[in-house]
């Protein structure tokens, strides 16, 4: 796996909390989730991700309206233009993108390599959403012993 960085790496030796959601989420659990994302970034916990689903952005637009690190881990091959709502964390030293696969375009396939890259170096995990049924469900088992609160 050729990984690449673009940012702050001093961020990866901050306690994390990986942040994955489901793509189909109750309301009820998304009132829950922006709750969480504010606390997150009213305390300046570092939270990972690769903020792809509709949720993880709306999260990733909640933390970057605040001052805490966030790390980004990419399912495809490093940005070519830096989006602007990242160039200003960037330039605060707060923001680590990372990107752990060379494909142009994010797949199932690539998105499992990140997620699996998240779970190994969060030291917590917030998994929401996650039935049998998704995709994310083998991370959940496999990570249990890192799960963090019990938003669903």
């Amino acid at each position: 796996m050729k990984v690449e960085y673009l940012g702050n790496q001093e961020l990866l030796q901050l306690k994390k909390t990986a942040f994955l959601a489901s793509s189909t989420i109750s309301s009820e659990t998304v009132l829950q989730v922006y709750d969480w994302a504010t606390e997150m970034r009213n305390r300046g916990e570092c939270v990972v991700s690769g903020f792809s689903s509709k949720l993880e952005q709306d999260v990733l637009h909640f933390l970057l309206k605040g001052n805490q690190p966030i790390i980004i881990v990419l399912a495809r091959k490093m940005y070519k233009v830096i989006p602007d709502e990242l160039k200003e964390p960037l330039a605060q030293n707060r923001l680590l993108i990372i990107s752990v696969c060379n494909a142009i375009r994010q797949s199932k396939a690539t998105a499992m390599i990140r997620n699996r890259y998240v779970c190994e170096m969060a030291d917590r995990i917030l998994f929401v959403g996650v039935t049998e049924q998704s995709s994310l469900y083998t991370y959940k088992k496999e990570y249990r012993n890192k799960i963090e609160t019990n938003i669903h």
